[in-house]
């Protein structure tokens, strides 16, 4: 059972989850919003995770190349990462294998975001 759930935030939330869905993977679970239409609150799920969305103002600052927010672990790295950039996601890092055995890349997401995603599963 998941104990730990990121909670992102995004101006524009509808935009991030079409992207997270696309380029990255993650299924909708549930949407909740006010009577006007207004998103305030997303869970998003990738095998069988939550992370959370909610909307909220742009990074102050745009995060360093290695500062990961979310790690996800995936097993097919290589197709992963042609996924998200066919989708048009910024790739920081291209796929690469590690010296503690594990496959990896990196990618921004749509506000600027570092996702890492590879097959070290803790």
């Amino acid at each position: 059972m998941q104990s730990v759930y990121p909670v992102l935030r995004y101006p524009d939330v509808r935009a991030a989850v079409d992207f997270l869905c696309s380029a990255f993977g993650l299924t909708v679970r549930e949407v909740h919003e006010l009577p006007d239409g207004a998103v305030v609150h997303v869970e998003l799920e990738f095998a069988g995770d939550l992370v959370m969305l909610g909307p909220g103002p742009a990074p102050r600052s745009r995060p360093a190349d290695d500062d990961y927010v979310v790690y996800l672990a995936i097993d097919d790295v290589d197709a992963h990462h042609e996924r998200a950039r066919a989708a048009g996601a910024d790739i920081v890092r291209a796929p690469s294998d590690t010296d503690y055995g594990s496959r990896d890349y990196v990618a921004r997401d749509l506000i600027g975001l570092v996702w890492s995603f590879g097959t070290y599963r803790p």
